[in-house]
């Protein structure tokens, strides 16, 4: 049995979705397909999430969205005409966002509510179209099936009990469709997971009818060992371990969301990353292990928008306690962080920008401060993380020489240096100004044309 996902790009259009109903018929083993609400058409396009986001907002600000409610509805009876169904799809559709849009709910759980429509409409509509394939497809909620998130709305997670709960749907007979992207609270609303979350859905589901193998579809023939955006062609990976793939997801490679592999991890599935546009294509595995013929490094990754706050105090070692009281600040003040890379009298903690405005600075500098009584605390703002990755790594002797020297012939000023105990990778922090060139730097160095 294979659970296939299907992201918006493959879905975006009558098209696309011609080419997704041709794959799922091609396999009478892909019984499980997951989709994603229709993505962009073309560059200027808008993704059906973010219609629905907007049209929550129009709302909530004005009591009515009819612009937004006409543009979604739109959307789906253009895919619906150009497949030759029905104009049902579309009364069907504009009758559940009415419906949604007359909740009364507080603001966090309206929006998720309206956001979870593109997916559950797109499984109803890609449902209908398999069937006039001649196949025996059916659309399932979440609800039914049991996948129980928490209540974090916009943020959930999957609960223990969502795997047994999803066991039964590899007994259901046909295709078995079902939208990626949000379930139910045990308290019975509808919750969603972070933006590309159905990567999440389809992994979680995997795991829960222990399939043979995860497809995830996308519209790319692999992953790549770096940015097309920055290097232009660069080279395909064929087979990449949970681990490396984890690492470089984290950093910035948008094939994944970060969340979504270990679900599948844990179960021991094979996935395979698949290109909807060209299904002929190998596509990238992922292993728990790969020989290591592919060189040490598998990949370089980079993201921007991060910040550091530098903290300095003379015998900070001696201090027991220091670390936990400083990240317990953070803590207090609502802040996750990412990196603690530090020396004998400092520490310097890294956090994404997005979530530490200035009053939030402030307030945080003036507790580390007072409550820490340190020599001196400062924010550095605008820098970003170049990841390399590989298993490799921890075999070969020189890696970190090779690539402060590849730095240092670019002109590129390393600000933090952090590596994993594991060695499958090493970080460095760089000016973002800097990101594509120390990128650029890096993969010529281990990738030479």
């Amino acid at each position: 049995m294979k659970v296939a996902k299907f992201g918006g790009s493959s879905l975006a259009s009558a098209e696309q979705v011609r080419k997704v109903g041709a794959i799922v018929a091609s396999d009478p083993d892909r019984r499980l397909i997951v989709v994603s609400a229709p993505g962009k058409r073309h560059k200027s396009d808008i993704k059906v999430t973010d219609l629905l986001i907007a049209c929550a907002e129009r709302f909530l600000a004005a009591g009515s969205a009819e612009g937004e409610v006409r543009a979604i509805v739109e959307r789906y009876a253009d895919i619906a005409r150009g497949l030759g169904l029905s104009d049902a799809v579309a009364r069907t559709v504009e009758a559940d966002l009415r419906a949604r849009l007359a909740t009364q709910l507080p603001r966090e759980k309206f929006i998720d509510t309206l956001k979870a429509a593109g997916e559950d409409n797109c499984a109803k509509l890609f449902a209908d179209y398999l069937r006039t394939l001649g196949l025996d497809a059916h659309y399932v909620s979440p609800k039914e099936a049991g996948l129980v998130l928490s209540d974090e709305f916009g943020n959930a997670r999957v609960l223990p009990e969502s795997y047994e709960n999803l066991r039964s749907l590899r007994g259901r007979p046909g295709v078995t469709v079902f939208p990626g992207f949000f379930g139910y609270s045990p308290k019975g609303d509808v919750v969603t997971f972070p933006r590309g979350g159905s990567d999440i859905t389809g992994s979680v589901l995997a795991a829960g009818v222990r399939a043979d193998l995860y497809e995830n579809f996308t519209d790319v023939d692999s992953v790549f060992s770096a940015s097309p955006s920055i290097i232009g062609k660069p080279r395909p990976i064929a087979e990449i371990t949970y681990r490396e793939m984890r690492e470089l997801a984290y950093a910035g490679f948008s094939v994944f969301h970060e969340e979504a592999l270990e679900p599948a991890y844990r179960a021991g599935i094979p996935v395979c990353i698949r290109n909807t546009n060209n299904p002929s294509a190998p596509g990238t595995r992922l292993v728990v292990e790969r020989t290591q013929s592919a060189g040490p490094v598998i990949g370089i990754a980079s993201d921007s928008g991060f910040c550091s706050i530098f903290v300095s105090k003379y015998l900070m070692n001696r201090m027991i306690g220091f670390g936990r009281r400083l990240l317990q600040i953070l803590e207090e003040e609502g802040l996750s962080y990412e990196h603690t890379p530090s020396g004998i009298d400092d520490i310097s903690v890294i956090l994404r920008e997005k979530h530490f405005d200035a009053a939030k600075e402030a307030r945080v500098v003036e507790r580390i401060r007072r409550e820490l009584a340190v020599d001196d605390v400062s924010v550095e703002r605008g820098l970003a993380l170049v990841m390399i990755v590989g298993e490799g790594m921890r075999h070969i002797v020189g890696i970190a020489a090779r690539i402060t020297a590849a730095f240092a012939k670019a002109g590129v000023n390393i600000e933090m240096i952090n590596q994993g105990s594991s060695e499958v990778s090493m970080m460095f922090g760089v000016k973002a100004e800097d990101n594509h060139r120390a990128v650029r730097a890096l993969y010529e160095e281990f990738f030479p044309s």
